[in-house]
């Protein structure tokens, strides 16, 4: 839990770097394709492939494809139609995608951890809901496929790591998630990118440099490697904390208008998900799933 909550505070400042530096001046997918390179230059010097086989590396590489890739792909798009506020207000249903993809993956269905991440969606919806701008129809299809990336990657990359017989050294191997990202973004970016909406000032440059080095190269590791070690309704649950961080970011640093009452009642829905899904739920799914079925004898 401790590493979802370090890159939540981490990935807080992401959004409004984006919608103040980067968003319309910057063209997205070389947003994209720097911040992946630089993530995997991070990375790169742990990378041990000895300890990894082909069919690990090809989906270490197909998660991180799908995960940053792909999603990145999506949400650099969305600031083109989107505020920030509107943005995080609009990831609310990452936490549902994430427990009913690791649910179908089991070939099971959680019913409990839905309803944790349901409340934990109400509450995010609690603190933004506001006016949207006459694009928000479009903006809220590609958050959507952002989040279904981000939330299907995690996912299954919780799924993968539990199905090997033992303990894999993450930060040897997780390169090869970057390395995935990347063969998506290249080659987007050679087909779709403008070579004219490049970054103009050094605070462009500083601050896709700190995307890319920090919230991505050391971000995307720690989460996924945390949530190897939470159950999926924790893990759906985290998603949402970070839309309370990222406005109150927004907030202080950039004044934007902000209604308290609803970020108090939204946090307090959401943190109460959290306890709920840790004192209530999780012990309950466990004992169920602990019980040996009954043979026919």
């Amino acid at each position: 839990m401790n590493y979802l909550v370090l890159v939540t505070l981490l990935w807080a400042f992401s959004f409004s770097l984006i919608g103040e530096f980067l968003a319309g001046r910057v063209d997205p997918w070389f947003s994209v394709l720097v911040r992946i390179a630089l993530a995997l230059a991070v990375m790169l010097p742990w990378l041990r492939p000895r300890r990894v086989s082909l069919p690990m590396a090809v989906v270490l590489m197909a998660i991180g494809a799908c995960q940053l890739g792909a999603m990145y792909g999506f949400y650099y798009h969305s600031f083109e139609y989107l505020s920030v506020a509107e943005v995080l207000l609009f990831t609310v249903m990452t936490p549902v995608y994430v427990t009913l993809w690791y649910d179908l993956l089991h070939g099971r269905f959680s019913p409990w951890y839905l309803l944790t991440a349901a409340i934990a969606v109400a509450g995010a919806a609690v603190i933004k809901y506001a006016s949207v701008n006459p694009d928000f129809l479009l903006g809220f299809a590609i958050v959507q496929g952002a989040n279904l990336c981000f939330a299907i990657g995690q996912a299954s990359y919780k799924w993968w790591m539990e199905k090997q017989s033992q303990a894999l050294p993450q930060h040897q191997v997780f390169a090869f998630f970057y390395a995935g990202a990347l063969l998506v973004a290249l080659p987007a970016y050679l087909m779709q990118g403008n070579p004219d909406r490049l970054p103009q000032t050094p605070a462009q440059w500083a601050v896709l440099l700190w995307l890319g080095a920090v919230a991505s190269g050391l971000g995307y590791f720690l989460w996924n490697r945390g949530a190897c070690q939470v159950d999926a309704g924790a893990l759906a649950i985290m998603n949402n904390l970070l839309v309370p961080a990222g406005l109150l970011v927004n907030l202080l640093l950039w004044q934007h208008n902000l209604e308290w009452g609803r970020l108090m009642a939204g946090g307090a829905l959401i943190l109460g998900s959290l306890w709920l899904n840790e004192v209530w739920v999780k012990p309950r799914v466990e004992a169920t799933r602990a019980v040996p079925s009954q043979g026919q004898g």
